[in-house]
């Protein structure tokens, strides 16, 4: 387990949310060194959703650019059609289940959202 890697599993579509608690909260915690690592985990509606609001793929680009890594379900993006987007805009794809269900069995640090 390390204790100094956050992940965040984002699964909301909520603009305000996602604004104001996933990537303010994420950005401040690498700016501030509260995390050593931090991982936001895109699943089901979020990965939609940052493909098609400017504000989200701003603050996608300014994560990544603070360190922050960002990777979303590729079954998700595959059903929903947005894989190639999310790639352009620098998230990782990837299949998530086994990896998730790892981290939760070995009590990893995780904020659902």
């Amino acid at each position: 387990m390390d204790e100094e890697h956050l992940y965040i599993l984002w699964t909301t579509d909520n603009l305000i949310t996602c604004d104001k608690m996933i990537f303010m909260y994420a950005i401040n915690s690498m700016r501030k060194g509260w995390w050593k690592n931090v991982t936001i985990i895109m699943w089901g509606a979020a990965t939609k959703f940052a493909c098609e609001n400017e504000l989200i793929q701003k603050k996608i680009g300014l994560a990544i650019n603070e360190g922050i890594k960002i990777t979303a379900c590729k079954a998700c993006a595959d059903q929903l059609g947005v894989g190639e987007t999310l790639e352009t805009l620098g998230v990782e794809v990837k299949y998530w289940g086994e990896p998730l269900t790892n981290l939760l069995k070995n009590d990893e640090k995780i904020i659902y959202i």
